[in-house]
């Protein structure tokens, strides 16, 4: 990562791009500016951002169609820009791939705040695997017919390979380095967003529901992932029938 990362600010709003230039260049970051969908898009490998602030209504091509189209090459950082209310386009942006989202208008230092905690990579601060099904330690976490695999950044189910973005790998990470503990829900985002995140709770919730529709066999009726109502989430050590 550059000395000052570079943040893709992609907005089609005249003030908002002048009092994000300005304030994120305060902040210490190097901005990069697109006005519409088709030119992030055919900007987005030369400009190489550390994290996009994507905003949800462009002109040519909106905002969901722009995440849809980066997460099929990049896993960077992207948090969703939308207005007030616009709680649909909220839930579809995470649905698609995006890490966080805030709302206009907002202060800075609270996007700021949003930015660092969805830019952290931090894969060695989840908690320590279990032992493997062989009883000794593994760098492969096994549950059942679910592989992860730290290192190799590599997920199969059943032997079959599942593609993973990075914060729904951490999540799975987690669970399942504690197959069997109920894992609360504020522990969870601590150790996946950071403990500077100040989003609400949707963002995880999102985040395991599309977990849940790679890994289980009917999402709507989760057996690997359940919820523990009032208290967070675990993942079952018996493997599902």
């Amino acid at each position: 990562m550059n000395a000052m990362p570079i943040v893709f600010v992609v907005e089609d709003e005249e003030s908002f791009i002048d009092a994000m230039t300005v304030g994120l260049k305060r902040e210490g970051f190097q901005v990069e500016v697109a006005r519409d969908g088709f030119e992030a898009l055919d900007r987005f490998d030369d400009v190489n951002p550390d994290i996009v602030l994507l905003d949800v209504m462009l002109p040519r091509i909106g905002g969901i169609d722009v995440c849809r189209q980066i997460r099929k090459r990049s896993q960077v950082p992207i948090i969703m820009v939308t207005a007030k209310g616009a709680e649909i386009d909220t839930v579809v942006g995470l649905e698609v791939g995006a890490d966080d989202y805030v709302t206009k208008p907002y202060r800075i230092r609270e996007l700021v705040a949003r930015m660092h905690a969805v830019m952290r990579r931090t894969p060695n601060e989840v908690v320590a695997p279990t032992e493997s099904n062989s009883g000794s330690l593994s760098t492969s976490i096994v549950v059942g017919d679910v592989c992860l695999d730290p290192d190799e950044h590599v997920v199969t189910v059943a032997g079959e390979l599942v593609n993973l973005p990075l914060k729904e790998f951490e999540l799975l990470h987690i669970l399942l380095a504690n197959a069997g503990r109920v894992l609360p829900r504020e522990m969870l985002i601590d150790r996946v967003w950071g403990s500077d995140y100040v989003g609400d709770t949707k963002t995880l919730d999102v985040h395991i529901k599309r977990l849940r529709g790679r890994i289980e066999s009917r999402a709507g009726a989760p057996t690997r992932i359940v919820t523990i109502r009032g208290l967070g989430y675990k993942y079952e050590r018996t493997k599902p029938s």
